[in-house]
């Protein structure tokens, strides 16, 4: 009767943990079906005590007008960036995290927030780079073909159209990679990150795969100096 009780108990345990555990994402199973990524709004600043240390929150899109709205937030001396968001403009995510290793300040990705895409940049920035467990650093396959009604648009309009848009975004992919690339070395990720990992990535989804997301495991992101503190 003990051993059934004890059996019993333990079965009920089991299965609470695993009612705990995040619901995978089908399409990309290494990645949580809610990511943590927050408001798909652009992204605000707000600075709040933690503790001792100065915290400033940054969550949102990473949109056009991201950098004027940053180098204000940093105005005054914080000691971590807390970052959450869902991505955006790639560009401006690497001048953004151009700006945060200029103001030597750390960043950070809490447990249970996700940051996606172009966050990446923001997040590679930091000096110290700390990403809690249970927190999410996000990546894909940069590209430049989201943008699939103006691709039907210049295929529909003739050969001539479809091979000039063709060129321009394996010239435009080109330029993005080697931004990537240099942005990494300047911030002592191992470019490693691009080709084991983010290059990997399908860039859109197809038929047979679906995924176009990669979640890091802590393991990976001290692999690939993307987390530099324990």
């Amino acid at each position: 009767m003990r051993v059934r009780r004890a059996l019993a108990a333990c079965a009920s345990a089991l299965m609470l943990v695993a009612a705990m555990q995040p619901a995978i994402d089908a399409r990309n199973p290494t990645c949580p079906q809610e990511p943590g990524w927050g408001a798909l709004t652009p992204m605000q600043f707000r600075t709040e005590m933690q503790g001792d240390r100065k915290v400033l929150i940054a969550e949102g899109v990473i949109d056009d007008q991201l950098i004027p709205r940053l180098q204000k937030a940093l105005e005054e001396p914080v000691d971590e960036i807390w970052l959450r968001s869902a991505g955006g403009n790639a560009k401006i995510g690497n001048q953004a995290g151009m700006i945060i290793r200029k103001a030597l300040v750390a960043t950070r990705i809490p447990a249970g927030w996700g940051c996606f895409s172009a966050c990446n940049f923001l997040f590679m920035g930091g000096r110290a780079r700390i990403i809690d467990p249970g927190g999410l650093f996000i990546v894909h396959m940069f590209t430049h073909t989201q943008d699939r009604d103006l691709i039907k648009s210049e295929v529909a309009r003739g050969t001539d159209n479809t091979v000039g848009l063709i060129a321009e975004i394996e010239q435009g992919s080109a330029i993005l990679a080697s931004e990537d690339n240099d942005f990494l070395i300047r911030m002592g990720v191992s470019r490693k990150l691009l080709t084991d990992i983010m290059y990997k990535q399908s860039a859109v989804a197809s038929a047979g795969d679906g995924s176009t997301r990669r979640c890091l495991t802590q393991e990976e992101a001290y692999k690939y100096n993307v987390a530099n503190v324990r």
